[in-house]
């Protein structure tokens, strides 16, 4: 049985575990990283010397970052499908996984570590603010993506979809103050009705 190693409250675990419901994946998953403070300890650095969660086991394969995992299991349990089999179609899916990571994380992680796990006394509203802005474009570039679309690639949902929508939930949870994106809103409302995100994200409070 595929082991997931990794706090339920991380983004990138949240990844694996709400795609391993959507496919119906037999898991389970071990609180590693955190509040756990455990992915220091030798076992844990023996399977990825990050010290990052999550970390995945299945038979003798250990397998380390997120967006690696959502591929790997997209494309072991969902080929044709969450995996696109077109060489270009699975090259697009592929890049927005990789936009989530050089473009979106960035001023996200400071919003989300900004409002949520630093003391309001503590918090450096300009640097809040300046990263608030910035993300207004990038949102609108994914905003004019999904223009005409369900969903990142289309009509279906994929493993684009599954690395960014976490991410775009703290956004639309934690910023109030933002223009309205009504391809993106809409996008995202498929997502949070889904009963896999719903269980593997929403029900678990942002700390």
């Amino acid at each position: 049985m595929l082991r997931i190693l990794g706090r339920n409250n991380s983004s990138n675990v949240q990844k694996v575990t709400w795609l391993c419901e959507e496919l119906k994946i037999p898991n389970e998953r071990e609180d590693f990283g955190g509040a756990f403070a455990n992915t220091k300890d030798k076992y844990y650095l023996s399977l990825n010397p990050n010290s990052r969660v999550p970390s995945i086991i299945e038979d003798d394969f250990t397998l380390w970052e997120s967006n690696a995992i959502v591929r790997y299991l997209c494309n072991k349990y969902s080929a044709g499908d969450m995996a696109p089999s077109d060489p270009r179609a699975y090259a697009d899916a592929d890049r927005w996984m990789d936009w989530l990571q050089t473009t979106v994380l960035p001023p996200i992680t400071v919003i989300f570590w900004g409002l949520v796990r630093t003391p309001e006394a503590d918090r450096d509203l300009a640097a809040i603010e300046a990263a608030r802005e910035n993300m207004i474009p990038i949102w609108r570039i994914l905003d004019e993506r999904l223009t005409g679309r369900d969903f990142i690639m289309g009509d279906r949902l994929s493993m684009a979809d599954i690395a960014i929508a976490i991410n775009c939930y703290r956004w639309l949870t934690l910023i109030e103050d933002r223009p309205s994106m009504p391809a993106l809103e809409a996008w995202y409302d498929r997502i949070a009705a889904r009963p896999a995100f719903k269980q593997h994200v929403l029900d678990i409070p942002l700390t």
